[in-house]
């Protein structure tokens, strides 16, 4: 499976914006409802918190949708 880079410009993202970000939610409020039905892994642990921050690298992966990895622009110096 391909992974999806997802660009940030600060040095964090929640788990909540990175959905909408990417465009998984049409708005944040969607967010905990989505967290209680998909299977979500940040790094390979089960994650169910829209409030969990996302730093650069860190790898997201939802079942039956895909793999997205965090790029941190403001840590990447670009």
């Amino acid at each position: 499976m391909e992974r999806t880079i997802i660009e940030i410009r600060d040095t964090y993202i929640t788990l909540g914006q990175f959905l909408k970000l990417a465009d998984l939610i049409s708005s944040g409020g969607i967010a905990k409802t989505f967290l209680q039905q998909m299977e979500v892994f940040v790094n390979d642990e089960l994650e169910n918190r829209r409030g969990k921050k996302l730093r650069n690298q860190d790898v997201v992966k939802i079942t039956n949708i895909g793999e997205f990895e965090i790029k941190s622009l403001a840590e990447s110096g670009n």
